[in-house]
């Protein structure tokens, strides 16, 4: 037996961020146990089918990256990949009742109707700002603002944010949401000289200059975690189970529930792969402490994801894209409209078009609490103007998320802090997830990695001998 296998890890948190830690783990050679709360894995990653349709409550694609090509290879999904249909690079923003493409190229920013002929010359001064080192953090309305104006914001910044976060570009952090633009303003000062920086370094790599399709499966997106799941061996996933207990290391003993069962296990490490809201109620300790208490206060506005089924005549639009994000300015109730059977094949019957709408988050958390009924007649007549929708759905499917998406708004280095003073004061617990390491499905997969990586480094007490992840 190796020294791995020796070992036991226990990994808090059944999504996807979890679940990755977990393979990366296991395939290295150690044991590893997912604890779950709820009857399966996979989070937010949540995809149904009934009666020729295929619904998507949580994220609906992935993006065709060299690490997620990687990763379907290692899980044998290669084959069952499917890539968007090229519509789907097409993108529409909402302005004054009207679908208009989303500029995908420098060209057509310029000649966008998207914008007024004042907010494109605008570009021109983008284009000479310098490198700019902030001492403090700002929101991102107000950088956006200071490099491409208000017109921008609104019409550009704003609808996106919607689409990503859910969330208020005017409270969002632009250093911890968008750590990306905070970078190219520090080093390039224009963001979109570093863009076409950018741009220039993929095509030395041999890249394409257009962005690959995006990616599903035959069955949805919960494929992925599903395959993560299987992967491991049998008993590994410990499902409607809930910790109650984390007890200080050497071994580690965390105190679970299933059902009426109450368990003591024993642990080398432990990962946490938990929303915020589960990190506040993790108790440490036999005397109640709440260690990571205060990241209950880390918002996550409702959303509720609406996918309504029409036949084809039904809707006016050709639906020749990904879909619509609504700006605040256009005093819409919604957020956005995938046009979900324009992605991909088989997301709605012969004859039928899928739409799902998105509702809620920071702009109207009031509307995501609405019941299937009322929340329908309050988008229908939105989608009547917007896309020419004519009568009633043939098929509606509701999922609501009562606290959806973290938002990584100003002062967010608070619940940042805790997680590291955690950390420090346990060795051998490692955090991470969407509370900290970013939102999206990619950037969750590269938390479970390196929490893995971590975890074996720790345990094999010399970092220069510890597994590739």
């Amino acid at each position: 037996m190796s020294a791995a296998d020796s070992k036991s890890i226990a990994i808090i948190g059944g999504g996807i961020t979890g679940l990755t830690a977990a393979w990366r783990l296991h395939r290295a050679g150690y044991r590893v146990t997912v604890f779950e709360k709820n009857p399966t894995v996979g989070g937010v990653i949540r995809t149904t089918e009934q009666d020729g349709w295929l619904i998507e409550g949580g994220p609906t694609t992935l993006p065709q990256t060299p690490e997620i090509a990687a990763l379907l290879t290692e899980l044998g999904l290669e084959n069952q990949r499917m890539t968007s249909s090229p519509a789907a690079n097409t993108r529409f923003i909402v302005r004054d009742g009207h679908l208009i493409p989303a500029p995908a190229a420098f060209a057509s920013l310029l000649t966008s109707p998207l914008f007024s002929i004042s907010a494109r010359l605008r570009i021109f001064r983008e284009l000479l700002m310098r490198p700019r080192v902030r001492a403090t953090d700002t929101s991102l309305a107000n950088f956006f603002a200071a490099h491409f104006g208000r017109e921008f914001l609104d019409y550009g910044l704003d609808p996106f944010v919607a689409g990503i976060y859910a969330g208020n570009p005017e409270k969002l952090s632009a250093r911890y949401a968008f750590p990306r633009l905070w970078q190219l303003e520090r080093t390039h000062g224009s963001l979109l000289r570093g863009f076409r920086t950018e741009a220039r370094a993929r095509l030395t790599r041999g890249e394409t200059g257009s962005p690959p399709p995006l990616l599903s499966f035959a069955h949805g997106l919960q494929t992925l975690p599903n395959a993560l799941a299987a992967a491991l061996p049998s008993g590994s996933i410990r499902t409607d189970t809930v910790v109650t207990n984390i007890i200080s290391n050497r071994p580690w003993k965390i105190i679970s529930k299933h059902h009426d069962e109450v368990e003591t296990s024993e642990f080398d490490a432990i990962i946490l792969a938990l929303p915020a809201s589960g990190l506040a109620e993790l108790v440490f300790g036999t005397l109640g402490e709440r260690t990571l208490a205060t990241l209950d206060h880390q918002p996550h506005p409702p959303v509720s994801s609406l996918f309504l089924g029409f036949k084809r005549d039904q809707v006016a639009h050709s639906l020749d894209g990904f879909g619509a994000l609504i700006p605040a300015r256009e005093h819409r109730n919604l957020l956005g409209i995938h046009f979900s059977s324009s992605l991909f094949p088989g997301r709605a019957p012969a004859g039928h078009v899928a739409l799902t709408v998105f509702a809620g988050g920071a702009r109207q958390p009031e509307t995501a609490r609405l019941t299937t009924a009322r929340l329908l007649a309050r988008v229908l007549p939105d989608l009547r103007e917007l896309l020419g929708v004519s009568g009633e759905p043939v098929f509606v499917h509701h999922t609501f998320w009562p606290k959806a998406i973290p938002q990584y708004n100003l002062g967010h280095e608070r619940f940042l802090e805790p997680l590291t003073r955690c950390e420090n004061q346990h060795p051998g617990l490692f955090i991470g997830g969407n509370a900290r390491d970013g939102i999206s499905v990619p950037e969750c997969l590269k938390s479970g990695t390196e929490l893995a990586r971590k975890t074996a480094e720790f345990l094999q007490k010399s970092p220069g001998k510890n597994r590739n992840f």
